[in-house]
Parts: C-alpha cells; sequence; structure tokens
C-alpha cells in the first residue's frame, strides 16, 4: 500500500486535480441549488388561499372601451345570475355585497398610522368563506367587525412602510398588532366601529367583511343604495373546463383568479430549474471526465511499476484502492464545500421571500443534502469500478 502511495505521489498532477475539483464543486453546486431554490420558491406561486377553497372563482364582466362609451352597467340582473347558476359546471354562486355609504378608516400597528383613507367594504356569503364560525360572525348593534384584508395590504407594508419605519414585519399569525378604526357615513349617521383583522386573502381584492354586517349596516346607512352585484362568487367543478371558459368569453365575462397566471408561473419555473439541473449535469460529467483522465495518466505513468507490484504477489484490490481513496477523498470533499455554499446562497434569498410571504414554511434541507448523496455515491461507484477495471486490464496482460 505504501508503496503505491508513493508511486502516486510522483506523478500526481495537481493542476489536473484542481481543474477536476472546481468543475465538480461548479457543476454539483449548480445541480443542488437549482434543486433547493425551486423547492424553497414554489410555494410562493403554489400557496393556497386559507379563506377560499380552490374551486372558487371571482366572476365579473368585462369593462372595455365599448361599455365605457356606451354607458352601459357592468351589474350582474337577476336573468343573468340565474342562467349562470343553471349551468352544469356551476355548483353555486352568490352575490358580493358592496357598500352603499362613505367608509373612513385609519390602520395602525404599535401606535404608528400607516393608514389613513376613504375605503370601501364588499361581502360575500358566509358558505363561500372557510373561517371558524366564531371568528366569521357579526350582530346588529355589535361595535367590532370581523374584516378580511387583501394580502396586497401586507406586502405593501412589510416591503415599504416596515423597512422605512423600522416597524415589526407581519405575519398571519401577528395580525393582532393592527388597529383597525372603522368611520362610516351615511343616511344622516356617523358611527365608529372598531375592525378585528382576521387574516389575509390572496383571492379577494377589497376588504371583506360578513354578510351580515353588510347587510345591516346597507339597511341602516344606505336604504336606497342599488342591490345588483358588480361581481359573483361561484363554487364550480373545475375552473379549468373548457366548457366554462367558453361560456365565460360568450357572455362577455371574465374570471378574476390567478391560478392560471400562477399555474404558468410554476411551469416556467420547472422548466428553468430543469435547464439549470441539465447545466449542473453536464459540468459534473465533464468535471467527472477531468477526474477520470487523470487518474487514467497516473496509472499510465506507472504501468511498470504497478506490473511489477501486481507480480510480486499486491493484489490488485491493494493495488487499485489508493486511486479509489484519492477519488473518492475529492468527490467527499467537494459534496462537503458545496453543502456549505448553498445554505450561504439559500440564507441570502430567504429573507427576501419571508417578507414577500411571512407565514411561508421553510422546506427541509434534508432532501437537497439525500440528492447531494446520491450524487456524491453514484460518481464515486463509477470511479471505482472504472479504476478496478483498469489495474485488471494491466494485470491480464501480465498474466
Amino acid at each position: 500500500m505504501s508503496l503505491v502511495w508513493k508511486l502516486l505521489r510522483q506523478h500526481v498532477s495537481v493542476p489536473q486535480f484542481v481543474g477536476f475539483f472546481f468543475a465538480n464543486l461548479l457543476g454539483m453546486f449548480i445541480v443542488l441549488f437549482g434543486y433547493q431554490f425551486y423547492r424553497d420558491v414554489l410555494p410562493v406561486f403554489t400557496q393556497n388561499d386559507s379563506f377560499m377553497k380552490a374551486d372558487y372563482v371571482i366572476v365579473s364582466k368585462k369593462i372595455g372601451m365599448a361599455t365605457t362609451m356606451s354607458g352601459r352597467s357592468n351589474t350582474f340582473s337577476n336573468s343573468e345570475i340565474d342562467d349562470l347558476t343553471s349551468q352544469p359546471f356551476v355548483r353555486s354562486a352568490g352575490r358580493f355585497i358592496s357598500t352603499g355609504y362613505k367608509v373612513d378608516a385609519t390602520m395602525s400597528v404599535n401606535g404608528v398610522n400607516i393608514l389613513n383613507s376613504e375605503l370601501f367594504f364588499e361581502s360575500v356569503p358566509d358558505r363561500f368563506v372557510v373561517v371558524s364560525s366564531a371568528d366569521w360572525h357579526y350582530r346588529d348593534g355589535d361595535t367590532t367587525v370581523p374584516i378580511i384584508l387583501p394580502r396586497s395590504y401586507l406586502t405593501m407594508y412589510n416591503f415599504g412602510f416596515a423597512q422605512s419605519h423600522s416597524l415589526p414585519k407581519l405575519s398571519d399569525g401577528l395580525v393582532s398588532m393592527i388597529d383597525f378604526n372603522i368611520f362610516i357615513n351615511g343616511n344622516g349617521l356617523h358611527d365608529r366601529f372598531k375592525g378585528r383583522v382576521i387574516g389575509f386573502s390572496n383571492r379577494i381584492s377589497s376588504i371583506l367583511v360578513p354578510e351580515a354586517f353588510m347587510k345591516w349596516s346597507n339597511s341602516r346607512y344606505a336604504p336606497d343604495a342599488p342591490d345588483e352585484p358588480t361581481r359573483l362568487i361561484m363554487d364550480v367543478n373545475n375552473p379549468a373546463d373548457g366548457q366554462f371558459s367558453k361560456y365565460l368569453d360568450s357572455k362577455g365575462y371574465e374570471a378574476e383568479n390567478n391560478d392560471a397566471n400562477a399555474e404558468k408561473m410554476t411551469s416556467f419555473l420547472r422548466l428553468m430549474v430543469f435547464i439549470v439541473v441539465v447545466v449542473g449535469l453536464t459540468i459534473s460529467a465533464l468535471s467527472f471526465y477531468i477526474l477520470m483522465l487523470s487518474i487514467y495518466l497516473l496509472v499510465q505513468k506507472n504501468s511498470y511499476k504497478l506490473e511489477n507490484l501486481l507480480l510480486i504477489g499486491y493484489s490488485p484490490s491493494s493495488v487499485s484502492r489508493p486511486y479509489q481513496l484519492l477519488a473518492t477523498g475529492l468527490n467527499f470533499c467537494v459534496l462537503v464545500l458545496v453543502v456549505v455554499l448553498v445554505l450561504v446562497a439559500r440564507s441570502c434569498y430567504m429573507d427576501v421571500l419571508t417578507l414577500l410571504l411571512p407565514d411561508i414554511s421553510e422546506p427541509s434541507f434534508l432532501p437537497t443534502v439525500l440528492l447531494g448523496l446520491l450524487l456524491f455515491l453514484f460518481v464515486t461507484l463509477v470511479n471505482t469500478v472504472v479504476i478496478r477495471r483498469k489495474i485488471i486490464n494491466i494485470w491480464n496482460r501480465k498474466e
């Protein structure tokens, strides 16, 4: 064994092994980083709305130049609603009810005012809101109103206001920190309510309140307001059904949901990660070729001396072992360094993802480590087999 190590040290080409090391490092880093980045970023595009099921679709009428010029209404009549709910792909439908009065609101966090604006509320039938009835409840005369805010409010606060004013970042679990005051004016009445934010929705672009509050407040502050809805929420069998899309197009309706766009983004992300992984595997394959070429040259330079060692009683396994250990050691060093580099790179972008989606759960890093181990074992196994076969060829030639 020591004789083989002495032979090995005499003819080791450092530049060749350094070239293999960095090429393999780059290739494996691209593969593992691309895989981990995909797992970390995927929830941003695929996270479901916790307040609405995926089969719920929001429908409104398209607003174009012709609609604006002609002054046609974008509200749904009773006959249009009946026609829509009679379609075989629709399970049920509900109306959006909007405020017919003036609403002013202030919102603050830790005593710092972050919103002071005129707003409007909307409501949908309670059966379309997936939340505990204890949280989503209002009785006539209550001064506290449950509220679901658009998630865009949370994003703007975390990315803009919180950073510039050194305020804490908010997530769904910290909604109790939001102080929401509502001032309603209408029908000669002026009242103040306390808004209790229970969460954020990806699907609703307006502030959502319980249907019971909306009906009570409209009857109190705007009894003469029109009740025809401008939007409908529907429970459909399959939002991707072609018949559903054709029906919407034929009626001049449009679905206000981003599931299709999110699916496109997810597909694009998968394609990009696939390309990155292929590039990384290609670089790793080239680095593997460099390593094998270097070891082949080492064996070739020492072939006469190795033949003598085999003839005097050394087994092919003992002769090939130092070369196998050299390849295994280099591969293991690459694996350890790549895992460290991926962890460092991950820590850089996870802060941004947490700001974008505060309640995101970090995927485990273990699958990435296991993938690295699989690559390490595969490459090491191939190296071991190829080196042993080369030594066996030298032995067979002298038998």
